[in-house]
């Protein structure tokens, strides 16, 4: 991108103050700070750990600045700063992330301090209990990218959580089309658009943006980066953002996550979004998502659709399995001609699900297009239709 953006992201053993200590470190904390800030990164943990055994641990730095924990599987990393810790002594060391978390989830409430020697060997203490904890050094955990420059976007942290909330359901999980396993972010126009599609139906979230035209682009966030993103989010403050050729960097108060971008061409969603519909029907959504889940316990487990029949002010639910079937009568606003229309029961509730506004819209062209549901908001989320049993 720019050259600016580009050193921004360029990894760096030097990027702070936390890259100049080695081994020695002794902290105190209490146990509810220390397992938090823990919970809030170990899911980042590498499962590659038999062929590189750093990426299992959790680096723990302390310097004047404070204490940082990370981790990293070389496809994302993530770290925090860790809240009222009390530094004795500066250093930093590596500890097997998943025993830390054992040992400290069981501690009781009360304070734990960390002292780590020369050879990396970390004792945990907590009242009488006294853990040994074999490390690895600082040196060999992969460098974070540094953070040097002045991000490129900057959004608010609820909008961001509300557009993933409402996209990230619809990631393709097949891994032979790589390129749909993630979302789409897209900037164009002053917009910023999130898009998520597994080739059966696709959410598409939008929101005004003020940024200059040389900003303009997208990239694509692979699933476990938009995971990892959406527990660092909250609903207040803002999130920085910036991305390089390969690589994207969020950051929120005392959370910044890297990822690499999914490489390849997002597919050109515009294309499968149905033009201007010929019926809407208005539906209460939190009602019509209970009457769709009980009528979905009859669907088949393979090929299953749920059978919707329109008529004036009325849906009817229809699905069978071997077991038995089930119909039922749900009030709506509608005034369109009697159309008959099958979804796939689990697609169709996914949106309801994860959106919040009372009143939703279900348009639709025919018995063979898409429908798409919307709200009173920049969303849409396209479904395609299956064939309707007889």
């Amino acid at each position: 991108m720019l050259d600016s953006l580009r050193k921004c992201l360029t990894p760096s053993r030097n990027a702070d103050n936390f890259n100049s200590y080695i081994s020695n470190m002794k902290i105190s904390l209490s146990k509810e700070a220390l397992l938090a800030s823990i919970q809030r990164i170990q899911n980042v943990v590498s499962s590659r750990a038999a062929t590189l055994p750093i990426l299992s641990n959790i680096l723990i730095e302390a310097t004047d600045g404070g204490v940082r924990m990370t981790t990293t599987d070389l496809e994302v990393a993530i770290r925090c700063d860790v809240s009222e810790a009390k530094i004795e002594r500066a250093g930093a060391t590596t500890i097997p992330a998943k025993r830390l978390a054992a040992i400290v989830r069981e501690l009781p409430a009360t304070e734990v301090s960390l002292d780590t020697d020369s050879k990396n060997v970390t004792t945990l203490k907590c009242g009488s209990a006294s853990y040994k904890i074999h490390g690895l050094p600082k040196d060999d955990f992969p460098p974070f990218p540094s953070f040097a420059d002045t991000m490129a976007y900057t959004l608010k942290q609820g909008e961001l959580a509300d557009g993933l909330r409402k996209t990230s359901y619809a990631i393709s999980t097949d891994e032979t089309r790589y390129v749909l396993n993630g979302i789409l972010f897209q900037f164009l126009d002053n917009k910023f658009t999130l898009v998520a599609t597994d080739g059966r139906r696709l959410a598409l979230y939008e929101s005004d943006l003020e940024f200059p035209k040389k900003l303009e682009r997208d990239f694509i966030i692979p699933t476990k980066a938009v995971n990892e993103l959406q527990r660092a989010l909250g609903e207040q403050g803002d999130i920085e953002i910036a991305a390089g050729d390969n690589l994207a960097v969020f950051r929120v108060p005392g959370i910044e996550l890297a990822t690499k971008l999914v490489a390849g061409k997002y597919p050109n969603y515009k294309q499968v979004i149905p033009g201007e519909a010929k019926e809407r029907v208005t539906i209460e959504r939190e009602p019509f998502l209970t009457a769709l889940r009980r009528v979905s316990l009859f669907c088949a487990s393979t090929g299953a659709s749920i059978r919707l029949t329109l008529s004036e002010n009325n849906i009817e639910l229809y699905a069978s399995s071997p077991e038995g079937e089930a119909q039922e009568n749900f009030p709506v606003k509608y005034a369109g001609r009697n159309l008959v229309i099958a979804f796939n029961p689990d697609f169709i509730m996914s949106p309801m699900t994860h959106l919040t506004e009372e009143e939703i819209y279900l348009d639709l062209i025919d018995e063979m297009s898409a429908g798409v549901i919307k709200i009173n908001r920049p969303f849409l989320y396209v479904l395609m239709p299956m064939r309707v049993s007889a």
